[in-house]
């Protein structure tokens, strides 16, 4: 494949992405945005969604009336979200961020937001800048304000490890194929939340068991 050719695939990747993680997550991903929102989004809610991407999980909550900012260093992705947003009519039009998460302390405020969301990103982040990221997403929540973090985990036990890597095996090959990108299962998410001083932590499997849902509170200050 000449260069050119290969640029112009990386560059329709943002239209692509949607369909590529459908499909790597067997169609489950806009239930679990759904869920999500469902559980941090009402009208007025100020909700921070990081590593944003196209937009699914914003979109999801500024559905529900939340008042949504989306933060992504990914300019092409977060083109398609603005495109995915403008099509749509909400009570609170998101707002889009070109941000990178060490960037966020420079750009925040302190408690500015009442619930904190993020679907497929942690396992994106360097540990160090995961540590980071927990920082400063308890910095930017209110007190009693809620963090929910989705992302694919593998089940825990040999033979589930094995059976979930035999099927997931042929959507990561096709999603790679479709969006030259893939997923990275997580883990100890829960344990690392725990250390950046979240309280009333909460770890759920969903779907199939191929997400992992942890839920945290900030009840005291930094």
């Amino acid at each position: 494949m000449s260069s050119y050719v290969y640029m112009k695939v990386l560059e329709s990747t943002p239209e692509r992405y949607d369909r590529g993680i459908r499909l790597m997550s067997g169609g489950h991903i806009d239930a679990l945005w759904a869920e999500v929102a469902e559980r941090v989004a009402t009208p007025e809610t100020r909700v921070l969604d990081i590593g944003c991407g196209t937009g699914g999980l914003s979109l999801a909550c500024a559905e529900r009336g939340a008042v949504v900012t989306g933060l992504d260093k990914d300019a092409g992705m977060l083109g398609v979200a603005r495109r995915k947003a403008d099509a749509e009519r909400y009570a609170h039009a998101p707002r889009w961020l070109e941000l990178g998460v060490m960037e966020m302390e420079d750009v925040l405020e302190d408690e500015s937001f009442d619930a904190i969301v993020s679907s497929l990103a942690m396992s994106e982040l360097l540990p160090e800048e995961r540590a980071y990221t927990l920082r400063q997403a308890k910095r930017l929540l209110t007190l009693g304000g809620v963090m929910i973090l989705a992302d694919e985990a593998a089940p825990v036990g040999r033979r589930a490890r094995l059976a979930w890597r035999l099927r997931r095996a042929p959507r990561a090959a096709l999603t790679w194929l479709l969006t030259q990108q893939t997923t990275h299962p997580m883990q100890g998410l829960t344990d690392e939340v725990r250390a950046a001083g979240f309280d009333e932590l909460r770890e759920e499997r969903a779907h199939e068991g191929d997400f992992i849902l942890v839920s945290a509170r900030r009840e005291e200050r930094p």
